[in-house]
């Protein structure tokens, strides 16, 4: 087929049909060289100009593509005085246009992109007006379709390049063939020539090979999604016509996506008029449930909904991102790792939804997004019908979040494990009272008995304070009683002093050095083996040398493990924390799922909501929390069933202030300054071997505690201090 077997208008406006599907899709099926000037570079530019380039790297063709930098007055005048060299300034401007991708198919177009640079199918070059010493802004927006048959179809117009441009705003382009206007496109063809070839008077175009560099630095993926076309606008051909359907807005549900329970929990959402919340246990589906709900409700409204999600972490921003995929939702995905350039695409979205042009529209960001300002203005444009969904809802009962929950959104999910805020009855009371009911309350000892997560064995390790942890345990101890005290109501305060020295105090717990004896004692009939997590507290290793207030001379535990186990015991073990980004991150999982060559990872909070590793066989948990919904979430991780895993082992070390000899010898007020820790860990011990495989090994060791101070029952988070110390450090 050529382009003359096509029925090729002279102009498309984009309400009529969508340029991408009744245009660019078909011809550059047929193209064999792609020539196009963008206007202003940008990565989205870039993403938009990639429509249909599948089937032109299938027809072997290759793309042209010429981009102005945007460069402001200030950038102007530094080149007029001489201030910078022009060529650096352009440099810059363009490689600090490269923004992180909106979404997943802005991701994979680029991705797409990069491979074609990479194969050399791809040239780039960068114009800009200089004369007499004047630099100024070449902004043409011209298109040029080649087929193998030497047909040539030009095209230019209002198009702007972004994905609304393309798919959202109303636009025009008017299109020129060579066997209906040969003169015309001959023009075309000729003026595309001069600026690609430096020879245009007034108008410089060279090549910058680090801009090339840079695209592949920041969007090269480890493999090319060919079918993304497909994906975003489902076609097909046939004989006679090109066939298009958008499927922008249709929530598609996988085959056998959900089970009974997680159907029912959606059942008593909708009788709740869609307001609720899904208590459901770490690794029992949650996400995939509230996806359930959004098409649930899409369905009822007729399609008419714009869906708000907040969640934690940006790791599990993208983890949703996969998932909504699934069910052919496209969300614009906000978070600060992404640049500001999210925010004017949910701008158009919301403008085009609020005018009836798009029917349902879903944004999703991270806690610290959604409450900036802007994004709060933004949102806040949003008319009719608005669904917010809060993923880890029990972060949303600090004041600073809570207070952005408002009447604005008529319909609400809550999603959490441990929505119930520890020692916080009051703010646990107002996410009650904003998001409703429970629609489901589905256990861990339910998912477990239901074959949805793995059997497992709890292995308590004892180990105790030396005496110098001891000894600075108890001074801090002693000084956060002088600041807890009764209001005239009788209400017990801590003061901001004490929270400090609380976690001053929680950090000598969770760094106590005989931790790290205990962990290679335990570890070593492990270390061939593979599928291992070693968690760590987001803490320094106490220094016996140093006050307890000074913490200069410290190593963080994770590093000091991280080299233990590499160099001592020959692990080959990777960190995964806050400090790797989403392509190391994936990169990490993919290469611990294959165990070979990465045997364990040793990491630090991040692991605590959202990660989704499920081939974590084994577990060895040295960050001693006394926060239920921490160390619920931790277990959690280890329980994700995965082919292979019949069970899970998890060794948790518990933490005890002094030996049984030295608990002897000590007095009942001494022992009053520690009884809390050792409380706290036993009630941990409680919560795990609870439905753990084999209980009466920790109950051995719980009897021999209680016995050495003296304890008949646990009284759960006695320590009002300890408990702010882990809240003050999770928010």
């Amino acid at each position: 087929m050529s382009f003359m077997d096509y029925e090729i208008k002279r102009e498309y406006r984009s309400l009529e049909k969508s340029i991408v599907q009744s245009f660019f899709l078909p011809l550059m099926g047929e193209s064999i060289l792609y020539q196009r000037a963008v206007g202003f570079f940008s990565s989205s530019a870039l993403a938009c100009n990639s429509y249909g380039i599948s089937q032109l790297i299938k027809n072997g063709g290759r793309i042209e593509l010429i981009a102005s930098p945007e460069l402001s007055g200030e950038d102007l005048e530094a080149i007029r005085l001489g201030y910078e060299l022009r060529d650096d300034i352009v440099e810059r401007k363009i490689i600090d246009s490269l923004l992180e991708p909106i979404n997943k198919f802005q991701e994979g177009r680029l991705n797409l992109l990069a491979t074609y640079i990479a194969d050399e199918k791809l040239e780039i070059k960068i114009a800009f007006v200089d004369t007499n010493k004047k630099i100024g802004i070449y902004h043409e927006k011209l298109g040029l379709l080649h087929d193998k048959e030497g047909n040539i179809v030009s095209f230019s117009g209002s198009m702007n390049e972004s994905e609304n441009g393309f798919v959202g705003n109303y636009e025009t382009i008017d299109v020129f063939c060579n066997w209906r206007e040969p003169e015309r496109v001959s023009d075309k063809v000729k003026a595309f020539s001069n600026i690609w070839n430096n020879v245009e008077t007034g108008v410089v175009t060279k090549r910058f090979p680090s801009v090339e560099k840079a695209i592949l630095d920041k969007y090269k993926r480890t493999g090319v999604n060919y079918h993304i076309d497909e994906q975003e606008f489902k076609f097909e051909f046939n004989e006679n016509d090109y066939k298009y359907i958008s499927i922008k807005d249709e929530i598609t549900m996988p085959a056998d996506t959900l089970y009974d329970y997680q159907n029912r929990a959606i059942e008593k959402w909708k009788e709740y008029n869609y307001c609720g919340i899904f208590d459901m246990c770490t690794g029992s589906g949650k996400t995939y449930t509230a996806i359930g709900a959004i098409k649930q409700l899409h369905d009822d409204n007729d399609g008419k909904l714009a869906v708000v999600i907040a969640v934690p972490y940006q790791h599990l921003v993208e983890q949703w991102v996969d998932d909504l995929n699934d069910f052919n939702i496209n969300p614009v995905v906000g978070y600060s790792g992404r640049g500001n350039g999210y925010r004017n695409e949910l701008k158009k979205q919301i403008f085009d939804y609020n005018l009836g042009v798009k029917k349902f529209i879903c944004f999703i960001c991270t806690n610290a997004t959604f409450r900036i300002s802007e994004v709060q203005d933004i949102i806040g444009q949003l008319r009719n019908d608005v669904l917010l969904i809060v993923d880890e809802a029990h972060n949303f009962g600090s004041s600073s979040l809570m207070n952005l929950l408002t009447d604005r959104y008529k319909y609400r999910l809550a999603l959490s494990a441990t929505l119930d805020r520890y020692g916080d009855p009051i703010g646990t009371e107002k996410l009650y009272r904003f998001f409703g009911q429970k629609c489901i309350e589905y256990t861990l000892e339910e998912a477990i008995a239901d074959h949805k997560l793995t059997e497992y064995y709890y292995r308590p390790v004892v180990v105790y304070l030396s005496q110098d942890e001891l000894e600075a345990y108890e001074q801090i101890s002693k000084e956060i009683k002088q600041y807890i005290y009764a209001d005239k109501n009788g209400k017990m305060v801590v003061s901001e002093k004490a929270k400090k020295l609380a976690i001053k105090r929680a950090r000598i717990v969770a760094g106590a050095a005989g931790k790290i004896d205990k962990l290679q004692e335990v570890i070593r009939p492990y270390i061939h083996d593979n599928n291992m997590l070693i968690y760590c507290g987001a803490t320094n290793v106490f220094s016996e040398d140093a006050d307890y207030q000074d913490t200069s001379n410290d190593i963080r535990q994770i590093d000091y493990i991280t080299r233990i186990l590499g160099d001592k015991l020959n692990m080959n073990v990777a960190q995964f924390t806050s400090k790797e980004d989403m392509e190391q991150r994936r990169n990490l999982i993919e290469r611990f799922k294959e165990g070979e060559e990465l045997q364990g990872l040793v990491a630090i909070k991040c692991l605590d909501e959202g990660v989704n590793i499920p081939s974590i066989k084994t577990a060895f948990i040295l960050a001693s929390t006394t926060n239920p919904k921490e160390y619920i979430q931790r277990r959690g991780r280890v329980l994700r069933t995965f082919s292979g895993k019949s069970y899970a082992e998890i060794y948790d070390m518990i933490t005890l202030p002094m030996t049984p000899n030295q608990a002897d010898n000590v007095s009942t007020q001494e022992l009053g300054l520690v009884i809390s820790l050792v409380k706290n860990e036993l009630n941990r011990m409680y919560e795990f071997k609870s439905i753990s495989l084999n209980p009466y090994d920790a109950d051995k060791i719980i009897d021999g505690v209680k016995a050495v101070y003296g304890l008949n029952e646990i009284e759960e988070f006695e320590d009002i201090a300890e408990y702010h110390m882990t809240e003050g450090t999770n928010e």
